[in-house]
């Protein structure tokens, strides 16, 4: 589902070149899940940006469900995400002008895979059925997470991308939002590339990998938290 092979990324800083990613290889199957840890400044959202098409490797290739991102223009590469990719961050994103149900559907629309049947599916198991016409605003922290994860599936996504999505709230919602994320992931069959700086969160996932120094720790003793 997702490949990097060989990867290099590096940022330009008045000292010189600042070495994010040095030859990272990773793989992600069809429907596994791959908790991602590491320090701040590691290179875990440099590699989200990566495996989203936002930017490009400096050397080495990006595969996403078989496509090079390298030889892709921009708008192919937009397409794909459409296509094949759910995203969700810390921040929200939510359209605030739009209501509850129509910030869930936004991502379907694109993707033209509007389901009626999994949007009122989603919405109940999200537990924002009653709260359909509200407006991000009107939600707590913890809803507006689940509208977030709800509007990344609502395509059925081959991928799904999410970078610390509990990070903002607290411990008892944080565990119920990372349930019901997983509980999704699996019945919709896609594969999870999760970033975060809990073991805890990392753990009910398939695999879990430490970033360091640019590169994967595959010691197994490093591989669990």
């Amino acid at each position: 589902m997702l490949d990097f092979c060989d990867v290099h990324k590096a940022y330009p800083t008045p000292q010189g070149p600042l070495r994010v990613l040095d030859g990272l290889d990773l793989r992600l199957a069809p429907g596994e899940s791959l908790a991602l840890m590491g320090e701040s400044g590691s290179g875990k959202s440099t590699l989200l940006h990566l495996a989203a098409g936002l930017d490009l490797a400096d050397h080495g290739e990006v595969l996403l469900a078989g496509e090079s991102l390298a030889r892709l223009g921009e708008p192919a590469r937009a397409r794909l995400r459409r296509e094949s990719l759910g995203l969700v961050f810390q921040q929200f994103h939510l359209v605030p002008s739009l209501t509850v149900a129509d910030n869930l559907r936004l991502q379907a629309r694109l993707a033209g895979r509007e389901d009626a049947e999994w949007s009122a599916e989603l919405l109940a198991r999200l537990g924002l059925s009653a709260l359909a016409r509200r407006y991000p605003e009107q939600l707590s922290g913890g809803q507006q997470q689940r509208l977030a994860i709800g509007r990344a599936l609502a395509p059925r996504p081959a991928l799904l991308l999410a970078d610390e999505p509990t990070g903002n709230l607290d411990e008892t919602t944080a565990g119920e939002v990372l349930e019901l994320l997983l509980d999704l992931v699996r019945d919709t069959g896609c594969a999870l590339l999760l970033v975060t700086h809990s073991a805890q969160v990392a753990a009910p996932l398939d695999r879990c990998e430490r970033l360091s120094h640019g590169r994967l720790d595959h010691d197994p003793r490093a591989a669990r938290p």
